[in-house]
């Protein structure tokens, strides 16, 4: 068997694991271990050695802080707040509470990193509100799941985290990148919104016949005893300023260069902790207690897949397995912008299978060279490969953000959600393609902001 063959079959064996159903860092600590005692099973010293290796990191610290800031805030009413707030800035608008669901997950985004997380905090508030205003409950689930995905695109995510370990690339640089593609992300799904209820949305909700009769005429439209003064807005501003000012800090500690993402989780975590503490009253043993565990059990998955990941990484790297892909893959007869579309359907493919953080780890070292041979930027990928992933998100079999929306709500079912998420799976193609033909709307930033 040649090295193209083998480096096939590594790959493929590690898929069918992880296609299987078990654990991510079990199949490919799995795959690793059988591949060691078949070819290298001198290295099965090296085994600890590269588990270990793999934890000690300084950047890796930043993947349980970022988990430990959004734990307290998920805890709280703080989602719903920023949820208030949001609707009272933007309720004129046709489709109202879908821009605040679209504007409420950019923001948490920017607290929390994930995306099952987003959907959660913004879903748990946002669905029950926009059925009570006779939003059809599928649209309302559609547009909570897509907002989700903004968790691991806008800074700080774990994904980009991940990326940057895995690839050794800076993650500071790759935060910086999601910047404005994740702005240009809910821009365009807000600006969706407000067209497809200004002429698409019907003028009577019959699919919920329990939403109070101010809210049943028109979906999306303004009520006529619903009206916020400027001094109301305000007010609500006033509730979610400490969460602006989490995400101001961490930006301006990163963007500028004063601290690394560890630091900047550190302090976040720190400030986030004191704001439970001291604004929403969350200080209690069993309440600090389910934060704690929380946080714990979330990072520790994490960890785990970034060993086995590391140790799989190892073995492919033994085999020539990564070196091998790389060049079947630049051997391709599909031109340089060929073999990219090959890489995206890849990518949406493994999306749709595998978890957001179990791709990366695994496919990111082996695309990298690829990346490099055809002349495009590690960062900028980055950015591509989130995208790509934020659609395997909302599609089954994995589809986490479907699954967490069904849990809010379990009556509307998965096809409905399905079908209207259509036009939310268009505009992420959109990005893709605009990230294609313009790489400086993730470059450009990165290069003014970092030297």
């Amino acid at each position: 068997m040649n090295e193209a063959q083998l480096s096939i079959l590594v790959f493929m064996s590690a898929l069918v694991l992880l296609f299987s159903g078990m654990p991510i860092w079990s199949g490919l600590v799995a795959v690793s271990v059988i591949y060691i005692l078949i070819y290298s099973p001198h290295l099965m010293q090296q085994i600890p050695y590269v588990l270990y290796g793999s934890m000690d990191s300084f950047a890796m610290l930043s993947i349980p802080l970022f988990i430990l800031l959004s734990a307290p805030l998920a805890a709280t009413r703080a989602s719903k707040d920023l949820y208030e707030a949001m609707h009272r800035w933007v309720y004129r608008l046709p489709g109202g509470l879908g821009v605040s669901t679209m504007l409420a997950g950019g923001i948490f985004a920017a607290l929390c990193g994930s995306s099952p997380a987003t959907a959660a905090a913004v879903g748990g508030v946002g669905i029950p509100e926009m059925r009570n205003r006779g939003y059809d409950p599928a649209i309302s689930c559609a547009m909570v799941a897509h907002a989700g995905t903004f968790g691991i695109l806008i800074p700080p995510s774990m994904t980009m985290i991940l990326y940057g370990v895995a690839t050794e690339t800076s993650i500071g640089k790759c935060f910086i990148a999601g910047v404005i593609p994740g702005i240009l992300l809910v821009v365009m799904s807000s600006l969706w919104i407000v067209f497809a209820f200004r002429f698409f949305v019907p003028r009577q909700s019959a699919s919920n016949p329990s939403a109070p009769a101010q809210a049943a005429t028109v979906p999306g439209s303004v009520s006529a005893v619903e009206r916020y003064t400027m001094k109301e807005k305000m007010a609500s501003l006033v509730k979610v300023a400490p969460l602006i000012l989490i995400i101001l800090g961490i930006m301006v500690s990163l963007y500028g260069g004063w601290a690394t993402p560890s630091e900047a989780a550190g302090v976040g975590a720190v400030i986030a902790l004191l704001v439970v503490v001291i604004i929403y009253r969350v200080y209690k043993l069993g309440e600090m207690t389910k934060i704690l565990t929380r946080t714990l059990n979330d990072s520790s998955m994490i960890l785990m897949i970034m060993a086995g990941a590391s140790l799989f990484g190892f073995v492919c790297s033994d085999l020539y397995v990564t070196q091998s892909l790389a060049e079947l893959i630049l051997a391709l007869p599909f031109g340089k912008w060929g073999i990219i579309l090959f890489i995206n359907i890849l990518l949406l493919l493994l999306g749709c299978f595998i978890p957001p953080a179990a791709v990366i780890l695994m496919v990111a070292p082996m695309l990298l060279p690829v990346i490099k041979g055809l002349g495009f930027d590690s960062v900028w990928f980055s950015v591509m490969m989130t995208v790509n992933l934020e659609v395997g998100l909302l599609t089954p079999p994995v589809g986490l953000n479907l699954y967490v929306v069904q849990g809010i709500a379990p009556d509307v079912p998965l096809s409905q959600i399905l079908w209207y998420l259509i036009p939310f799976l268009v505009i992420d193609a959109i990005l893709i393609v605009l990230l294609c033909i313009f790489p400086e709307m993730a470059t450009w930033l990165p290069a003014k902001m970092i030297g």
